[in-house]
């Protein structure tokens, strides 16, 4: 949890010369874009710090109101990216990706799914229509791919370690699943070929990209073995393919562990220093 923290400190520090990195504060998001999403009973649930123990067990943390508020924050930030995205073509979380969140309840660290709620508020407020979601977090989207599985206006692509969590995974619209120990090379030539291929063949008003640097070789719950480099690679292949088709690019935090919280926050930072190039 410290990282999103530390996320914000060196964004703000290395921002020495003005207006690089724009901070804009979200809304918590309000319960009816949750329902789009979410059943009402576990929306009541997180609200009200009622979840179930065994759903608790499932997140990873129990349900307190600063937790809840922080889950409805995340998910504002989210729909908040999303918009500016639209408006300015490219923005960045300094949180979001709870990609195992689903319908009726969180797993794997994560409450609310922030990017389906994203993407059906946009969609309600016919801002997109179409949206494709590249997720490239370690762990497969389940959630997303679960909650999406019947709507063809939403593409779901999930790049990830295929023995890694969770074991019962959902189908994406488009599953890669990697081999345990897989390096920079092979894995940036892997996601430019399949990412190439989904946009040449899903043509989206606007994408969705889980930067989870949790595929990096020191990264505590991952089994692959990008490096910092290979990281920044894969950000900026991400950007230049998504920006080249003229499409808005929207993209939230993922996953990230590690006991080494500077360590952890330079990976992240990678994202929005590539960003930054493609204002």
């Amino acid at each position: 949890m410290m990282k999103y923290a530390g996320i914000a400190r060196w964004l703000k520090q290395n921002d020495s010369s003005g207006g690089t990195y724009n901070f804009h504060e979200p809304e918590a998001v309000s319960q009816q874009a949750l329902l789009r999403v979410h059943s009402r009973d576990y929306t009541q649930q997180v609200l009200s710090c009622s979840v179930p123990d065994a759903v608790e067990r499932e997140i990873g943390f129990p349900m307190t109101e600063s937790v809840a508020y922080r889950a409805q924050c995340a998910t504002g930030g989210s729909l908040l990216t999303a918009m500016l995205a639209l408006e300015y073509g490219v923005a960045c979380n300094t949180a979001g990706g709870s990609h195992h969140a689903r319908t009726t309840q969180g797993a794997g660290f994560c409450v609310f799914n922030d990017v389906a709620v994203a993407v059906r508020a946009v969609q309600a407020q016919r801002m997109a229509r179409r949206v494709l979601i590249i997720d490239l977090d370690v762990h497969q989207g389940d959630g997303t791919a679960d909650i999406f599985a019947h709507d063809e206006s939403v593409f779901t692509f999930s790049l990830h370690s295929e023995k890694n969590y969770p074991v019962r995974k959902k189908p994406s619209t488009l599953d890669v699943p990697l081999t345990d120990g897989m390096e920079d090379e092979e894995y940036l030539a892997i996601l430019e070929t399949m990412l190439k291929r989904v946009l040449m063949s899903f043509k989206a008003d606007l994408v969705f990209f889980n930067a989870g640097v949790d595929p990096h070789r020191d990264d505590r719950l991952g089994r692959l073995a990008l490096s910092d480099e290979g990281l920044r690679k894969r950000e900026d292949l991400v950007f230049r393919l998504v920006r080249n088709e003229g499409l808005p690019l929207a993209s939230v935090l993922g996953g990230g562990y590690s006991h080494n919280i500077g360590q952890l926050v330079n990976r992240h930072a990678l994202l929005f220093q590539v960003a930054a190039n493609y204002l």
